[in-house]
């Protein structure tokens, strides 16, 4: 098998190789020649992904069969390892989540070649590209990170298992939806770059791109909640994000990608920022790179970074490749990207496009600042200054505030200039909405802890809080009037109901009204964020009959008993939850231990509801009294942040989706609002 996997991994190498040069050569030259050679690469490309696919189906079919013969499978896994962590065994390590890369570029690269005769020249510069970032991760996985590595000595019995964290559901899903969305900006990095080096005229790439980039964009919102959702039901902290180096990493091309998804109308709209749109997506795949970089070169520390390894020094040389690749044609076409409109007004849609855009790089830019400083320290002062939560919290907070802000404002101006009478009057009863939620929350008392009103405004986060519930209603108001607004006009013109109209509304412009949909999902999931402001936690240890109580919870510890598995050993306590003076719940918090890694785990329960997530964690047992110690947060609001997701995904796909046909023709001085600053835009 090994055998099978090395050759493979050979040939693709090679393939990628003829690709890159052969297509290379086919558009440096003139001939007649150049048409067939081009041929061969595109097809070399569309080989390689056949070849890199046998590859990762050998490295499965090896767990499957307990082959510890191979070094990773070894590493990785072991013969009483469930069948679904087995087969996430391709991307568990860091062999072989390389390999995984490479065959989900492989993959992108499949489509984009089959598709070549939209625009021939156009697409064979994009695969030239792509098969150049092929042949680097296959240079790695030949010579630097071997996923087919022999084992030296005698053959094991057994392995030494997954790392018990990844041994969870969402890990089969989670990494391939991140690296789906990694791998795919590789394609509009590529279109871009090829635009550039074509000096293409036009926007006519930003219109193929569009939707590859909307797709990616998808994946990786769903890669980066799937994480926070991971982290929440495993990691045992009570929390969803904790700014991890590596947490941070996947929310950087997401940052850039978010801005360009923005910005790219202007381009289309009116031929502006054409510059600032090819950096933002040059930046989003090189931050992308840099992600995968700083989980395998060991310069942070991390529950979920790999090993330190030198393969870290490719990444560096790979990504000073690309930056200079883009410089020097930058330099050379620069000219090519002159806008072709200024800014005409600080009231416009091109002025909150771009405000949008510098919110969003100012968060990047903290967030990285924030990843690298304890490096930076390190090199400077010889020891390393650990940037924590709240110097990201500080930073962050206030401008997703800002950005929220200019969501609920973007979709009531209008291209070149708003005035400010139309502004008034769009903005008034969404703004008076949002000031009756605001004054609402603070005189009504909640259920999940004191009114914002009892909590002293010197407590920033209680006054944040408020600050995103209410700005998070004003974002509604104003999607929601979009939708009534527009309903009405198809409505007095069909005689449909509004519901009715708003859908035909939704269905004639999908990319608008799918954006309306993606803040809808954002705004749910800040008032989700804004619950964390009143979190509450209690630790106790807990015998027979033990009560602790936590907000309006009463828990008692009915039993605790072991258990042993082939795969873990585990023990876990039975706590039922009480309501006042009715039971409402039974939770079992566990804490295993693997037998193959010989690593110990704890798992939360959680009972979840629209206010609030009870969540017991078990810490061990008192050496002395053999009592387990129990753990409980009350964490409001939580579930809004997972539903938000689920509207943000539903919007996505909903923008994908082709325009209809208008069936009605609207006068011209009645018109619908035009495009709001979405991310699914």
């Amino acid at each position: 098998m090994a055998q099978i996997g090395s050759f493979a991994l050979l040939l693709a190498l090679a393939l990628s190789a003829y690709s890159f040069v052969a297509g290379l050569l086919a558009l440096l030259r003139a001939d007649g020649r150049a048409e067939r050679l081009g041929e061969t690469a595109r097809r070399a490309g569309i080989a390689a992904f056949g070849v890199v696919f046998l590859a990762a189906v050998v490295l499965v079919i090896a767990a499957f069969q307990d082959d510890f013969s191979i070094a990773y499978i070894f590493h990785h896994s072991n013969r009483d390892l469930p069948a679904p962590y087995k087969f996430a065994t391709l991307w568990s390590g860091q062999e072989g989540s390389l390999l995984f890369w490479s065959l989900l570029l492989s993959a992108y690269g499949l489509v984009l070649r089959l598709r070549h005769k939209t625009d021939s020249r156009l697409f064979a510069h994009a695969s030239v590209i792509i098969a150049a970032v092929q042949v680097f991760f296959l240079l790695l996985l030949n010579f630097a990170a071997h996923p087919f590595a022999i084992m030296q000595g005698s053959l094991p019995e057994d392995g030494n298992g997954l790392n018990p964290l990844l041994q969870y559901p969402e890990m089969v899903i989670h990494p391939p939806m991140l690296y789906l969305g990694y791998v795919g900006f590789t394609v509009p990095f590529a279109f871009a770059l090829s635009a550039l080096v074509m000096r293409y005229p036009g926007e006519k790439w930003i219109h193929i791109t569009r939707r590859w980039t909307m797709v990616t964009w998808g994946f990786l919102t769903c890669g980066v909640f799937l994480g926070a959702h991971w982290a929440y039901s495993v990691l045992g902290w009570g929390g969803y994000w904790g700014w991890d180096p590596v947490e941070n990493a996947s929310l950087l091309p997401w940052l850039t990608g978010t801005a360009f998804l923005h910005s790219v109308m202007m381009q289309e709209k009116r031929g502006m920022l054409k510059v600032w749109n090819m950096w933002l997506i040059f930046a989003t795949f090189m931050l992308s790179i840099f992600g995968t970089f700083l989980t395998r070169s060991g310069v942070v520390s991390s529950v979920h970074a790999f090993a330190q390894s030198s393969i870290g020094t490719w990444f560096v040389v790979f990504l000073t490749i690309i930056f200079l690749v883009c410089g020097v044609f930058y330099v050379m076409n620069r000219e090519h990207l002159r806008s072709e409109h200024k800014l005409e007004s600080l009231v416009s849609r091109e002025s909150s496009f771009l405000f949008n855009n510098l919110l969003f790089l100012v968060a990047c830019f903290a967030v990285l600042w924030g990843t690298l400083f304890p490096i930076l320290s390190e090199w400077v002062q010889g020891h390393k200054i650990t940037v924590g939560p709240p110097f990201f919290n500080r930073v962050m907070i206030p401008v997703a505030l800002l950005l929220l802000l200019l969501t609920a404002v973007g979709p009531l101006l209008c291209w070149r200039k708003t005035s400010i009478e139309s502004l008034k009057r769009n903005f008034l009863w969404p703004s008076l909405g949002a000031l009756a939620i605001a004054l609402f929350l603070m005189v009504t008392p909640v259920s999940w802890g004191p009114p914002f009103a009892m909590r002293p405004w010197r407590e920033i986060s209680s006054l944040y809080s408020l600050m995103a519930i209410a700005l998070s209603a004003l974002v509604a108001f104003t999607v929601i009037s979009e939708f009534i607004r527009g309903g009405r006009v198809i409505s007095h013109h069909t005689g449909q109901n509004l519901v009715a109209s708003m859908i035909r509304l939704a269905h004639r412009n999908t990319r608008r009204y799918g954006g309306y949909i993606v803040h809808f999902g954002v705004i749910v999931i800040i008032i989700g964020f804004a619950g964390a402001a009143f979190n509450q936690d209690r630790e106790k240890e807990m015998g027979f009959g033990d009560k602790m109580m936590i907000g309006p919870y009463t828990l008692v510890c009915r039993s605790y008993t072991q258990e042993d598995k082939p795969n873990y050993g585990s023990e876990w306590a039975i706590i039922d939850v009480f309501k006042g003076d009715r039971q409402i719940d039974t939770l079992y918090p566990e804490r295993r231990f693997f037998k193959a890694s010989q690593q110990m785990n704890t798992r939360p329960t959680i009972h979840s509801t629209a206010n609030e997530d009870l969540y017991l964690v078990y810490e061990g047992q008192n050496e002395d009294s053999g009592r387990p110690i129990i753990k409980a947060h009350l964490n409001p609001l939580v579930m809004w942040i997972w539903v938000g997701v689920w509207i943000m995904i539903a919007g996505t796909v909903i923008a994908l989706i082709p325009n209809a046909a208008a069936a009605v023709r609207v006068p011209a001085p009645v018109r619908v609002q035009a495009e709001p600053v979405g991310a699914g835009d």
